[in-house]
């Protein structure tokens, strides 16, 4: 019992010291990875058989993967400034924590990053209109699949940063944790939008903590109360906790925007990048 407790303490120690010096090939290999193992996962069991050519419906979304991460690493200074000073400086949730085992350490800081960094900026991106017009290009996908995971806006993602940035300030969290955070969150996103079929109870019963497939498909439903549910990144539990879970008959599920139609023009790189920049268009409800 006392060698399984060390073992334990052992492995999430090395685990936190290895997200603390990640090399950026190593985050790069888990994007690609990530990428490239659902895409082939999707040739084999899809939830829809899209009328498209795959390589050039990804051609926009890995576009914007690319801003994601140029917008990312040029910032990605702050991040590590501003976790650096939380631990020197005993400031934030978890360096306020009494002493607690390493695994709820890791656990609790990986879901606050989830709720701070993610969940709650979905959530104000849908309910304040400028910064919906923005990560509209996300939603303006009429054929989601694991290259719609990060289809970002470049303005998005400086918000998301921002976000996540104060998402460390107030957590406290060492930059392991927040490497360890971004990268579930890479394989979580690239998974939840995968167009895949796994069977009814086995997403039921993995949306019950994590965000599924479904759930997920759910929020990319072309009109409301729809799009305005499931927030969640990695954890479902927010979206639970804070009564914004819906679910959806996934074989019914029709994606893209009802203000934003045009199939042809939300794949226009250029077109795209004009879209924040239109006039607001207010959405209808589902009958």
């Amino acid at each position: 019992m006392v060698f399984s407790n060390l073992l334990s303490l052992t492995t999430m120690q090395q685990l936190l010291d290895y997200f603390q010096t990640i090399p950026s090939l190593h985050r790069s290999l888990i994007l690609v990875g990530g990428l490239t193992f659902f895409w082939i996962l999707e040739g084999a069991v899809p939830l829809f058989k899209f009328n498209y050519r795959k390589w050039r419906h990804a051609l926009p979304n890995l576009f914007f993967t690319a801003t994601t991460i140029l917008v990312n690493f040029a910032l990605a200074f702050l991040l590590l400034k501003t976790a650096d000073w939380t631990v020197a400086n005993d400031f934030g949730i978890l360096n306020w924590l009494p002493d607690i085992p390493l695994w709820s350490y890791l656990l609790i800081g990986v879901l606050l990053m989830d709720f701070i960094g993610a969940y709650l900026p979905h959530f104000v991106e849908h309910k304040v209109k400028p910064l919906w017009m923005i990560h509209l290009v996300h939603h303006t996908d009429h054929n989601v699949d694991t290259t719609t995971a990060n289809r970002h806006h470049p303005l998005e993602s400086m918000i998301r940063f921002m976000f996540t940035l104060a998402g460390v300030a107030i957590i406290g969290a060492p930059i392991g944790i927040v490497f360890l955070y971004q990268s579930m969150s890479l394989v979580a996103t690239q998974f939840s939008h995968a167009n895949i079929k796994l069977p009814r109870k086995v997403d039921n019963a993995l949306s019950w903590f994590l965000v599924s497939p479904d759930m997920h498909k759910v929020h990319h439903h072309y009109k409301l109360p729809y799009t305005d549910s499931n927030y969640g990144n990695i954890f479902s539990i927010w979206d639970r906790m804070f009564g914004t879970f819906m679910k959806f008959d996934r074989d019914a599920i029709v994606y893209g925007v009802d203000t934003f139609p045009d199939e042809k023009e939300n794949t226009n790189i250029w077109g795209l990048l004009k879209q924040p920049f239109h006039k607001y268009r207010k959405p209808t409800t589902q009958e």
